[in-house]
Order: structure tokens, then C-alpha cells, then sequence
């Protein structure tokens, strides 16, 4: 298969309007052709009308979860790759995401050239680790924040299952994140 007759098409899911426009720009720039929605929804409707061979997609969206969108992807197009994105990473997320069809599973903020090279990395080769990871201080506050917002931020209820003293919790939620 030459160049000219890759599939160059791509689905980008993200419910953060600034961070969909960046993104789209930035594939564009590298000559794909771009299809951008905010939803599970409206992501399945584009995948159902045109023939995608690649997604950048964030696991948690107003109306469902980006897993359900790579599996939509898959079903129609089982060559596709997929790269999930999100901002409550944990180990849980990614192994299931890798187990409906994901090829990698990235912490936001992800660098672009970071998610350029997890998806377009040869199958029998690794990408190669991100140039800027998060920190192990971003990781932990990431994880304070997560398990805050499946605690519907109640503080009493978030400290008592990270283990950890109230006030101290109340501290790390009054600061902003760290890079």
C-alpha cells in the first residue's frame, strides 16, 4: 500500500472545546483529516458515516465513556488504532481500555508529538516514553482529585479512604495541581 492510499482519517473525542480545536490543528498540520466530537453520541455518528482508521479519545465524556466509542471503532474497523486520553488515570482505566481495542492510554495533559507517536508507532514496537511524564506530585494530586469526585466531593468521606487527615486533605484540594 503506497502513502497516497493510507487512510488518513482520524476521530478526535474530547469534551473540552479548546483542547478538541488544538488537536485537530495539530493532525491537520500533519496531513490527516480530521473529524472532531464532544460526545460518545455524536462520535459513534461519525464513525457510523465514514470509514476512520484512527482516535484520539478522552475516557470520560458527558454522556458516557470513550470506551464505548473505541469499541464502536472497532466493531466497524478492526484495523483501527486508538489512543485514550484522560485526566484521572489509573491502572484499572488502562487495562481496559487496552481490552476493548486501545493501542495506548495516555495521562492528560499529553505533549501532541506524545500522542502523534503512541498512535502511529510500528504494532511490533513500544512508543517511546513521553518526554515531559507527569510528576510523581502531579500523579498523587491527580488521584486525591479522582477519588475527591467519586466521593462527590465530600472532604470527610475522601479522607477517610485515602487515609489521610481531613485538614490535610483540605490543604492539598486548596492548591492548584502541580506540574
Amino acid at each position: 500500500m503506497s502513502n497516497s492510499e493510507i487512510n488518513k482519517n482520524i476521530i478526535i473525542v474530547d469534551d473540552d472545546q479548546t483542547w478538541l480545536n488544538q488537536l485537530s490543528r495539530a493532525f491537520e498540520r500533519r496531513d490527516h483529516n480530521t473529524y472532531v466530537a464532544k460526545s460518545v453520541s455524536e462520535a459513534k455518528d461519525i464513525i457510523a458515516k465514514n470509514d476512520i482508521h484512527y482516535g484520539v479519545i478522552d475516557l470520560r465524556l458527558d454522556d458516557g465513556d470513550g470506551l464505548e466509542v473505541i469499541l464502536e471503532l472497532q466493531k466497524k474497523n478492526p484495523k483501527s488504532r486508538s489512543v485514550i486520553l484522560t485526566g484521572f488515570g489509573n491502572i484499572a482505566n488502562a487495562v481496559s481500555a487496552i481490552k476493548v481495542g486501545a493501542i495506548d492510554y495516555l495521562s492528560k495533559p499529553a505533549g501532541i508529538d506524545d500522542i502523534f507517536s503512541a498512535l502511529f508507532a510500528p504494532p511490533s514496537e513500544k512508543a517511546s516514553p513521553p518526554e515531559e511524564p507527569m510528576s510523581a506530585n502531579r500523579v498523587r494530586w491527580e488521584h486525591i482529585q479522582r477519588v475527591y469526585e467519586l466521593c462527590d466531593k465530600n472532604v470527610s468521606e475522601t479522607a477517610r479512604r485515602l487515609k489521610m487527615h481531613r485538614r490535610t486533605l483540605q490543604r492539598i484540594l486548596s492548591k492548584r495541581a502541580p506540574n
